[in-house]
């Protein structure tokens, strides 16, 4: 008696709302465009990488990561040297005015601006990532 192979797993497919446009009001998937003229067909495109948790995949989320991670750092290490000044500052002989004119004119904008810089780089990051794995 022939051994019958292993079924094969279904082939993975993520429906968003562009890919429904693309197929049209019958519900049916479209067939496949054929390739670009000069397109890279060697490899699989890095979403595949991630999306079934190879050692790839795993490299570029953990890039990602690193990238993320190395912003916040930098951001609180701004901010930390930022609230650890404050008190030599304000250690100064300095009238009472002064004290709370930086406090409240002098710090917040210094905060916003690292926040914003933050906000910034996290999403570069990002935009360079998803154009890594859409392969832009």
């Amino acid at each position: 008696m022939p051994q019958q192979p292993p079924p094969r797993r279904p082939r993975r497919e993520t429906v968003t709302h562009a890919s429904a446009l693309r197929a049209g009001a019958t519900g049916l998937p479209r067939q496949p465009a054929s390739p670009r003229p000069g397109a890279r067909t060697g490899h699989p495109p890095a979403r595949f990488e991630i999306s079934e948790q190879t050692t790839l995949g795993h490299t570029y989320v953990r890039s990602l990561m690193r990238s993320q991670l190395r912003a916040a750092l930098t951001a609180l290490g701004a901010l930390a040297l930022l609230v650890g000044s404050l008190p030599l500052l304000l250690a100064l002989p300095a009238p009472e005015v002064v004290v709370w004119t930086v406090l409240g004119v002098g710090v917040y904008p210094v905060v916003w601006a690292v926040a914003h810089w933050y906000v910034r780089r996290a999403e570069r990051n990002e935009r360079d990532f998803t154009g890594l794995v859409e392969g832009r």
